[in-house]
């Protein structure tokens, strides 16, 4: 049998990524040093491993060689490998290494490899589901808890779109990587060159993230979120663009005022609309972003959701157990509904109260709301709105057709006639991702028969839908205030796949399990 793949390139490459990963790892270092809490030998441990492994791996091919099926395996691979090496600060700072205190309590979840692992594949896939029973300074260091956001950041955009800007070497082929990395169906090229698209991707993302910070902290500044220190502003900075969720309060976002929540509202929104869009407006063609019919779709579907949601807790039948004054308040009901709407639909997963009280009708419209998605080209997870439009698009071209044999009808999106073979597509990404989630519900539900905990139905689809759509936090017992540290080891391990195929959108890592990727 001969092998029809260069996976020596694609290995180069990946060595390449973990040299490179070292960088970032310097924020948290520095962080750690500065507050002095440990983490200190966990950061540079890392940095020295991640540097010899990636310095090995960049020695086995010529990155020339990197074809399309190259930039399947290396998307695919790297994802993995950052992954595993990112969990490396978890476990050093929980055991310690010899002659060096561990810089967590002994209470520390994070001390499991498994544990460990999963927390970091829900950061960098943006996922936000965590095992971490108690998200605190009295359990974990600053510098930790930091990384943990930074994952996140680093995830959302793409590590290897990053790397397509800043390293000359993935030039060449950037176009496969970032078509087999970038969320969504497709990702408009905005420059001649893919290097510069790609910069101009993170320019975007690095400066609304910045924008978000200063106004954050704006807030604490001013005196209106005492709470929301610059270590807070910058924390929920990096994990709000990247909708990612991980928040260093282990209540999330309800344990600041609600300002801070209604300022946290709009970049959201922003975090999940397609970034080429937002670049053409931030250099002035506004009309590219409102003329878009996903970006008027996903607004739409937004207001839909947030105004279902707040009649629901307006009327207050929602509510089990009231937390805080809902029903008969206007603004509460409107901020949680917009707030928790945004967060589920763009896949964030924060949180402005415990919506795993809610009553029925009200999980199920959030339930429901976990398979919907960002727009294509944002930091979102999920299915999708432009996958959702096209199949509503088609559907309705289907109905017409069927009272109207003889029409030829094609679907149009932006006044475009979609290619035919494009909507078969979509409807087998669909078909496939339900697939997925059914597998992972049945897997999950005789799994945790294992354990003492008994989990309902909703409980268990939740958490499978939330990993497999990089939502995060399911509902009751891995709700927004719960964790998944309780659930078996082998559970865990399987969200971890979930969680890596459903960031890079299941065909890349599904078309490695073929024969015919390899050999055909």
């Amino acid at each position: 049998m001969t092998l029809r793949v260069t996976w020596r390139a694609s290995a180069s490459l990946v060595g390449t990524v973990l040299k490179w990963m070292t960088v970032p790892l310097l924020l948290p270092l520095g962080v750690a040093l500065y507050y002095g809490d440990g983490g200190i030998a966990a950061f540079v441990t890392t940095i020295a491993l991640s540097f010899t492994v990636g310095a090995a791996l960049e020695r086995l091919g010529d990155p020339a060689d990197l074809g399309a099926r190259e930039g399947f395996l290396m998307v695919a691979a790297t994802w993995l490998a950052v992954s595993i090496v990112g969990a490396i600060p978890y476990l050093v700072a929980a055991h310690g290494l010899p002659g060096i205190a561990a810089a967590t309590s002994p209470g520390s979840t994070l001390g499991s490899p498994v544990n460990a692992l999963f927390e970091t594949m829900s950061g960098f896939t943006t996922t936000g589901a965590t095992v971490m029973g108690d998200i605190s300074f009295d359990q974990h260091s600053h510098g930790i808890l930091l990384w943990r956001q930074l994952t996140q950041w680093l995830g959302g955009m793409g590590i290897v779109v990053l790397a397509v800007a800043i390293l000359p070497e993935l030039s060449v082929g950037g176009a496969q990587l970032m078509d087999a990395e970038a969320p969504g169906p497709s990702l408009e090229k905005l420059t001649p060159r893919i290097a510069e698209t790609a910069r101009a991707l993170w320019l975007a993302y690095a400066g609304i993230t910045a924008v978000e910070i200063v106004l954050l902290y704006g807030l604490h500044h001013g005196g209106f979120a005492p709470n929301m220190g610059l270590y807070n502003a910058v924390a929920h900075g990096f994990t709000t663009m990247a909708t990612g969720g991980f928040s260093p309060e282990a209540r999330s976002i309800e344990a600041f005022a609600g300002v801070v929540q209604w300022v946290i509202v709009p970049f959201m929104l922003l975090a999940g609309t397609n970034f080429a869009l937002i670049w053409q407006a931030l250099t002035g063609d506004t009309d590219a972003l409102f003329g878009d019919s996903e970006f008027r779709f996903y607004t739409g579907v937004l207001a839909t959701v947030t105004a279902l949601i707040a009649g629901l807790l307006f009327t207050g039948p929602t509510l089990d157990v009231v937390v805080g004054p809902i029903a008969g308040e206007l603004e509460s009901s409107l901020r949680h509904a917009a707030f928790q709407a945004v967060s589920i639909v763009t896949t964030t997963g924060y949180a402005s109260m415990d919506f795993a009280e809610w009553g029925a009708a009200g999980q199920y419209v959030l339930f429901i709301a976990i398979f919907l998605g960002g727009s294509a080209g944002s930091t979102g997870g999920a299915v999708k709105m432009v996958r959702w439009l096209v199949i509503l698009k088609s559907l309705k071209r289907e109905l017409f057709t069927t009272v109207h044999p003889e029409a030829v009808r094609p679907v149009r999106l932006g006044g475009r006639a979609l290619d035919e073979t494009a909507i078969r597509g979509i409807y087998a990404f669909t078909a496939v991702y339900f697939v997925l989630f059914v597998a992972g519900t049945i897997f999950v539900a005789v799994d945790v028969t294992r354990i003492p905990e008994t989990l309902s139905a909703l409980e268990v689809m939740s958490a499978v839908a939330a990993t497999l759509g990089n939502v995060g936090p399911g509902f009751g017992a891995v709700g927004p205030m719960g964790f998944y540290e309780f659930l078996p080891a082998s559970t865990k391990l399987a969200m971890v796949g979930l969680m890596w195929i459903g960031r890079l959108e299941i065909l890349p890592v599904l078309v490695l399990l073929t024969r015919a990727y390899w050999t055909s």
